[in-house]
């Protein structure tokens, strides 16, 4: 394959592996697989594509560019995200203290210096002759070589007895809290919270009022079984008790509601959901820890981890559509 084109198709897959990646970081439910399985198969395209690759980028280094920094950048940061990628997907844990989505996620996060470096200082531009018939059987050739790989790749994870969930994650204490690994949203930490003084507040239709960790206890407890899938690659399914928040909030003429922790962190439902989530005091039985969101947290069933608000602290309705707020939260 030309170099132009190997930059050019290399280009595409990158892009495509970032897009569904981000994208795979929104999908809770099962219908979003399409999203996940595209995710892995543009990642074995770019491994497909680097036997190519790795001829332009030694023409390259024998040239002694000045900004031939980008392009090791580039090749360096395409491995660990690739290396990383696979670990995530077998389980493995890397000495560093983060894990191996954090590594995943950062290195592609960083990929993205070095590929607008090597746009904006060679641009490869589309022509013509790239959407010829022959172009395009190489193009369907490395997508079928990139489907075929990942499809090899499941059946010997599979064969080595490994087992995630649609999203990519590994099972971490499910059943069993005390195993369920502690995780914030980015900046968000532990807070101190005192049992004996919390009090969420709730704004709805029917008005303002305050109500006490002793208040919510009192009302009758219901139970839900729930996957918490953190984008941080594992997963864990519960049995979390509480107060359903149709119970609580009066959602009438109102088009979103709004779920606030005590840390200031937020996330906005549309009230069509409000059935399906769940005020949680207890988990497995047992009451929630600090570090699971004590003492109250929001379960949302078929949502990524960073939708379900620890240390919940306020609740209210608004007018607002639910999708006016940031795909992903600033902190």
């Amino acid at each position: 394959m030309a170099g132009r084109r190997t930059n050019l198709a290399l280009l595409v897959a990158l892009l495509i592996a970032m897009g569904t990646g981000v994208g795979a970081f929104a999908v809770g439910t099962a219908t979003g697989r399409a999203v996940v399985v595209s995710h892995g198969v543009a990642g074995i395209a770019v491994a497909v594509l680097a036997p190519w690759k790795q001829q332009i980028v030694r023409r390259g280094l024998r040239r002694r560019r000045r900004a031939r920094w980008a392009g090791l950048a580039l090749l360096v940061t395409t491995v660990v995200t690739l290396a990383s990628g696979v670990a995530q997907a077998v389980g493995a844990a890397v000495p560093v203290p983060v894990t191996v989505m954090q590594v995943h996620v950062g290195a592609a996060v960083l990929m993205l210096i070095p590929i607008v470096w090597h746009v904006r200082t060679r641009p490869v531009r589309p022509r013509v002759g790239d959407v010829s018939r022959r172009a395009l059987l190489r193009a369907g050739g490395v997508a079928v070589m990139a489907a075929a790989g990942w499809a090899a790749a499941e059946r010997v994870y599979a064969a080595a007895g490994v087992t995630r969930r649609f999203t990519g994650s590994h099972e971490r204490g499910s059943d069993d809290p005390a195993r369920m690994p502690v995780t914030q949203w980015l900046a968000d930490a532990a807070p101190t919270v005192d049992p004996d003084r919390w009090v969420l507040s709730i704004e709805d239709r029917s008005g303002s009022r305050r109500l006490a960790l002793a208040d919510l206890r009192a009302a009758p407890p219901r139970s839900r079984r729930a996957v918490l899938d953190c984008t941080g690659g594992w997963y864990a399914a519960q049995t979390w008790t509480g107060v359903p928040l149709a119970d609580l909030v009066d959602v009438r003429d109102a088009q979103r509601l709004v779920v606030t922790s005590l840390t200031g962190y937020s996330r906005a439902f549309p009230v069509a959901m409000v059935d399906d989530l769940l005020l949680a005091l207890d988990v497995a039985g047992t009451p929630l820890s600090v570090g699971h969101g004590a003492p109250a947290r929001l379960v949302a069933p078929g949502r990524r981890g960073f939708w379900w608000v620890k240390w919940v602290t306020h609740i209210g309705v608004d007018d607002r559509p639910s999708w006016l707020q940031m795909p992903f939260p600033a902190r």
